[in-house]
């Protein structure tokens, strides 16, 4: 990400950097910082797995000393594809929650339950348990009928997030996730992200770049068709094989109320490509989330 500058008077990028990292600074030694609460979080959506986790790595830099509990509560809303590839939408409602206790353990509707099991000042590595919600068919009868459901799964998600610098403050993360049932098959994520430049000490944002990969039984799962679905649906035969999934952009920002209300929003861009692009179930490439969670702060 590159900080822009403003259209009265040129600022040095590096003043740019240090606004919002001085902004970002001030929200979280008033004790609050980003975790979006997405609703349904892990069904898959455009959203980059760096959206369900934002702003975490950056606490500590700048409040080594955590408080033993936090604990955030609210309720979310989703504007997200009817399944992935498609290009109609419907909204979904959930709880937003996130509590975390001495910066070991973690309860979340977006990085499940899980510990961080190696840290330092300016990193983190974390394993979490983690669910996906599957497929439907009714959740689009029209174009899914035929394909049958995929069912919910547990799974375990071995996750890794690396800042930069306080005065660099760009978040690299990686992840890799194994669900038991459902797909049964493997995923995984690279992304980065930044604190933004125009944050201020009510208002921050952050965005950035994510890319996921997949093996042949996740691909097959959600973007194949076998031999029995063939000849009770409307699509041909067809292998997803394994490789890229998908290519995106986010967009996550908080407003806080006061000390104990805020409020987040997300919005993301993802590009299907490989073998989930090509698969005759996409009827868009190109799909987009939006949602929004209230949520209070104990």
């Amino acid at each position: 990400m590159i900080s822009r500058t403003k259209k009265r008077g040129a600022t040095p990028r590096h003043k740019q950097t240090g606004i919002a990292t001085a902004s970002l600074v001030a929200a979280t030694l008033g004790g609050i910082v980003f975790v979006p609460g997405a609703a349904y979080a892990q069904t898959p959506s455009p959203l980059g797995e760096w959206q369900y986790s934002v702003g975490i790595p950056l606490q500590k830099m700048y409040q080594p000393t955590l408080p033993d509990w936090q604990v955030r509560l609210g309720a979310a809303a989703s504007f997200q594809p009817r399944f992935e590839g498609s290009d109609r939408y419907h909204v979904v409602g959930g709880p937003s929650v996130d509590v975390r206790y001495k910066d070991l353990f973690f309860l979340s509707t977006g990085e499940g339950f899980g510990v961080n099991f190696a840290q330092g000042e300016n990193w983190r590595m974390s394993l979490a348990a983690v669910y996906d919600l599957g497929r439907r068919a009714q959740d689009d009868p029209q174009e899914l009928n035929g394909l049958g459901n995929i069912n919910p799964a547990a799974g375990l998600k071995l996750s890794g997030e690396y800042v930069i610098s306080k005065n660099f403050p760009l978040v690299l993360r990686a992840d890799i996730r194994r669900y038991f049932g459902g797909s049964n098959g493997w995923i995984g994520d690279l992304g980065a992200y930044m604190p933004m430049p125009g944050s201020s000490k009510t208002f921050f944002w952050f965005a950035g770049p994510n890319v996921s990969f997949a093996d042949s039984k996740y691909m097959n799962s959600w973007f194949g068709v076998n031999q029995e679905q063939a000849a009770h649906s409307q699509y041909s035969q067809y292998h997803a094989s394994a490789g890229v999934k998908s290519v995106g952009f986010g967009v996550s920002a908080v407003w806080l109320f006061s000390k104990h209300w805020f409020a987040t929003a997300d919005g993301a861009f993802e590009q299907l490509v490989g073998g989930a692009g090509n698969s005759p179930i996409v009827r868009t490439r190109a799909t987009g989330v939006a949602d929004v969670s209230i949520n209070y702060r104990f």
